[in-house]
Parts: structure tokens; sequence; C-alpha cells
């Protein structure tokens, strides 16, 4: 069996070109497998079966979204509102009937009423202040004859928009531990750090964080807060961090965007890594990943896929009101216990090396495009030998014997 696999890849700079960098190499090893990274002529017809990688950026997948519209295949879905997605391929191409549809299919006459609205201009675009309402994902479940999440937040999604194909949960693979080296940027830093990596706005609730370390560092002179990316102007931070800086000398890092080489050396040098996030899409968390594998212990938004991580690796902050006293109360406990702290990080070097490691997410891979090429034709006929061979053996359909073949059967998802 072939496998067309439809993803942006390096150097696109994109989350799902460098987990699908990470993966293909694996999978390639189980099945065959041809990367389709770009639009070209024929590449509907490609491979026995088609996997495609939909995430939120038109740029990245519209192309991908067309192929799927051409030929249904196993879609991974990497986030279940996909509202930058369609709007990115409808309104702001000028396709205006396509975004009233898509909205229509979501929300009814409400949401057909509200997209008129935002074309008209007298009603402020969803896809800046509210995406999750109105995550119009439809088409996409429509289309997709499995479907491959990375947590339960998106499997639930996707069945309360009525999907009723088969769903494989398959967490996000974790990348190899590269060597690491001290970051001049840390070489004479004492004291414990908290490190936030990426865009730095309101969705990763960089205000939050800074007014939360405000009150730490108030209590713990020694504690860093590193932060590593870009800003949205929107969230007026360098103001703030001035302020900290200027209260509590050598207590704020601030560095832009780095390389991947230096960005793994970052997280490694941090004592705990603060990933944050409200709204949630239904994204997993690259930089969360990264954070596993380095052994770093995490404190996450209890919303989404960070929701669903292990107590004994992340600690969970509820978003909203007292989240600033939350997040501040984590980092505080954790500033003072080191020996959680080190039982955090063994606890998440184990759960990226077993849990995460790419070569059995690619076998889960592996099952879930067997299974959707072929499951239905394969548990037939399993069923058919097994009944053919029970009624040989004179065993009564209604008995214990059969039960416990039954079981088994169940226990192989078949």
């Amino acid at each position: 069996m072939k496998v067309a696999y439809f993803s942006p890849m390096p150097p696109n700079t994109s989350g799902i070109a460098d987990y699908s960098a990470l993966l293909v190499p694996e999978l390639a090893k189980l099945i065959d497998v041809e990367v389709i990274s770009e639009p070209k002529r024929g590449m509907g017809k490609s491979g026995d079966i088609a996997l495609y990688h939909v995430g939120n950026n038109p740029e990245h997948h519209g192309w991908i979204v067309e192929a799927l519209r051409e030929r249904p295949g196993l879609v991974v879905l990497h986030e279940h509102v996909l509202h930058h997605l369609v709007a990115g391929m409808t309104i702001a191409l000028g396709d205006q009937d396509g975004y009233l549809r898509a909205m229509q299919r979501d929300a009814g006459v409400v949401g057909r009423l509200m997209a008129h609205g935002i074309i008209d201009g007298v009603v402020p675009p969803v896809w800046e202040s509210r995406p999750m309402d109105f995550p119009l994902c439809g088409e996409i479940l429509d289309l997709a004859t499995g479907l491959i999440v990375h947590s339960q937040t998106v499997e639930d999604a996707a069945r309360s928009r009525g999907y009723v194909g088969p769903i494989y949960r398959i967490p996000h693979p974790a990348w190899p531990k590269p060597e690491i080296a001290q970051d001049p940027a840390l070489a004479d830093v004492t004291g414990p750090i908290f490190g936030a990596f990426g865009h730095l706005n309101t969705a990763k609730r960089a205000p939050q964080l800074v007014e939360a370390f405000a009150q730490v560092v108030e209590q713990e002179p020694e504690a860093k807060l590193l932060l590593v990316g870009s800003a949205s102007e929107e969230i007026h931070i360098d103001g703030r961090l001035a302020e900290i800086e200027q209260a509590h000398a050598g207590s704020v890092i601030r560095l832009p965007y780095v390389e991947e080489d230096r960005l793994w050396n970052l997280i490694a040098g941090c004592d705990v890594c603060v990933c944050l996030r409200y709204p949630t899409m239904g994204e997993t968390s690259g930089i969360a990943i990264r954070a596993l594998v380095c052994g770093r212990p995490l404190i996450v938004s209890d919303v989404g896929w960070f929701s669903e991580l292990a107590d004994g690796i992340a600690v969970r902050v509820p978003v909203g009101d007292g989240e600033v006293a939350g997040i501040a109360e984590q980092m505080t406990a954790l500033v003072g216990n080191p020996e959680r702290r080190a039982q955090m990080s063994a606890a998440a070097s184990r759960y990226a090396d077993d849990y995460l490691a790419v070569v059995h997410v690619a076998e889960q891979y592996r099952r879930a495009l067997v299974d959707v090429a072929g499951g239905d034709r394969v548990r037939t006929a399993v069923l058919g030998d097994v009944a053919a061979a029970s009624a040989g053996t004179g065993l009564d359909p209604a008995g214990a014997e059969v039960a416990a073949i039954a079981g088994q059967l169940r226990e192989v998802r078949v």
C-alpha cells in the first residue's frame, strides 16, 4: 500500500511542517510514503490512500483542502477550530459566497447573518474575537474517511459536530533530544528560571504571565523570567517588563525570535516552562513537547490538550477570574520546592521517551492507514472465518466459549 502524504514540509516555517519532517522518516520505514508538499498536476491520483494534514494556515493548508475535496481520505486534524483557514480560503480571496455558506453550515441562519455583517463591516471579524464559537470544520469532517487527532478535546469536538467515522487518537510525536549547550544569555544567571517561548500575545496569556511574575519576584527576588519570541504591539508588554526590571535588576531576560538550535538550548536552560493558552483552537503545543523532551516541568492553562497532560508533568491554571493569582501561586510553589521540580523533570523525560516516541507514533499511523484503507474488508473476512470455524466445531452460539472468542476479537479491534 502506498500513501499519498499531503503536508507542508521544511523550509516552510510551519509547526506542521516540522511535525511531518519528524514523522515521515519513521513512517517510511513501515509503509510506502509519497510526500506531496505543494500543489502539483495529478496529485489527486497518487497512492492507494491519501493522508491530509489540516491546520489553520490557509497558505500552507488551503491547497491541501482543495486536494481533499477531489479525493476524500484520512485527515490529521491538528485543531478543530478552522475558522482562520476557511476565512483565508474564502473572504480573504474575495469569495464572499463561500464564507456565507460556511457560516450558514456551521451556525444556520444566525451564522449567515453574522457573516453578512462581517462582510458589510458592521460586525467585527469573528476570527479575531471568538473563532472557537464558529469552528467551520464541517466540510473537513464530511470529507474525512477517518480522523487522526492528538487529544480527547479534538475527538470530542468532532463527535459533537456529528462526525461518525473512525477516529484514531495518536499523540504528537516528540523530537529526539539534541545535543544541548549552555546559551550565553543564561551563562551567569542564578536562581530558578521560568521560560515562555513563541509569539507573545493575548492568546498565550503574556500579559497575565508578566503580571504574575511581578508578584513572584517580590517574594522570590532570585526568580528570573525568560521571554523568547516576537510580541504583539497590542499587549504593550515592553513597558511593563521595564518596570519589573527597574525594581528587580536582572530578573527579566528578553530575547527575540531564535533559530531551532538555540531554542532547544534555552528551553533546556530553564527550570520551568510556562505554556499558557486561551482561547485554544484544539491545537497541541510544539513548545510544550520540546519542554517535555528536555525534562522541563510545565505550567499550563487548564484548557484543551493542555488540560489532558498528567499531573506529574504539568500544573494547570484555570483561565479567567483569578488567573494571574493562580499563575503566581504555581510559580511560587515550584520556586520553593526543588524536590518537586526534580520529580516532575524525571516524569517529563519518561513521558516523552515512552509515550511520545516517534517510532511508536509512526506505528499507530500505520495501523490507522491500514484500517481506513481496508479495515472493513479485513474485519468482514476475519469474522467470516471465525464464524465458519466456530460452526465447524459445533460451538453453541450462545455459549461461554463463543463469548470468550468475541471478547478477544474486541480486544484486537475486530
